[in-house]
């Protein structure tokens, strides 16, 4: 097999069926890839409906399921590492849907480029409503939107692989010590790339590359939103004191900065009359910082 599909999951039982079929569904020869599911220790019906799909298309995809006990994201992704045949590891998330193509893409992306070590691409929104109005450029990590735009390009700074649509090569992933089990909801990703780049740059945006993210109405909620705004703090605390102590210091003056500059963004959306798109983007960098100081 070419490649491995992983698909890491906790409580996501409304989309996770889904999920599974957009990667069932590739137009890759089914021989030439596999689809791992790893259960984070979902409490809802994620387990009935992963075994119901293993009872259904066990016998004409190669599908193997797994139950990851330790808590947390990076633990998930990390046992997918270790359960994958193949030399290239796909991530897309259990609220994700492949495009139809993205693991052929994704082969030919590694075939036709021999030191590439990671790609990823654009991750599309959509949602069970309809969008949030405090939705701008700079709070749409909130809902995973990813586009960089029509061009290839070679990942630097915030210009990462995002973890629903991220590929590197096993080799990478094994030599870098894997994910950060230690952070166990968000960060993961940049934490990843941030490794595998100490070994090699080249790691490359590919926009042909996409997936769709279900986002619904509780993702956007003002509880979720302060959730997650203060939970991007707190893992990037644990990702920077897992360098030293000097790194989370510089991280703490750029938190303060960059709360500072978001009143500047609030005059411009408020003279456009977008004034909540302000507000909350000041919300969520006070509650990140909070969270990087908690």
């Amino acid at each position: 097999m070419k490649i491995s599909a992983i698909v890491c999951s906790y409580n996501r039982d409304k989309y996770i069926r889904q999920s599974i079929l957009s990667l069932i569904n590739q137009s890759l020869a089914k021989t030439d890839y596999e689809i791992i599911i790893i259960n984070n220790n979902s409490s809802d019906n994620t387990d009935s409906i992963c075994q119901e799909i293993l009872k259904e298309y066990s016998s004409s995809v190669n599908i193997k399921y797994f139950i990851e006990s330790n808590q947390g994201l990076s633990f998930a992704r990390n046992r997918g590492v270790k359960e994958a045949s193949s030399p290239i590891i796909t991530y897309i998330d259990d609220d994700g849907i492949a495009d139809k193509k993205l693991l052929e893409l994704t082969i030919a992306c590694f075939e036709n480029n021999p030191s590439y070590q990671g790609v990823g691409g654009k991750v599309i929104p959509f949602y069970e409503s309809k969008e949030p109005a405090w939705l701008s450029y700079h709070t749409r990590m909130m809902v995973t939107h990813v586009d960089y735009g029509s061009e290839k390009f070679k990942c630097y700074g915030k210009k990462y692989p995002p973890g629903c649509n991220m590929s590197y090569k096993k080799d990478i992933l094994l030599k870098v010590g894997g994910f950060n089990n230690a952070l166990k909801w968000r960060v993961d990703d940049k934490y990843i790339f941030l490794e595998v780049e100490k070994i090699s740059t080249e790691v490359y945006y590919i926009p042909e590359l996409k997936v769709d993210h279900h986002i619904d109405d509780v993702r956007i909620s003002d509880e979720s939103f302060d959730g997650l705004s203060r939970k991007l703090g707190e893992e990037e605390k644990l990702r920077v004191l897992s360098i030293n102590k000097l790194s989370y210091l510089i991280k703490l003056v750029e938190y303060f900065l960059k709360y500072c500059v978001v009143y500047f963004f609030y005059i411009q959306f408020l003279i456009k009359g977008e004034a909540i798109k302000g507000r909350y983007l000041i919300r969520m960098r006070r509650l990140a910082f909070v969270g990087l100081i908690s």
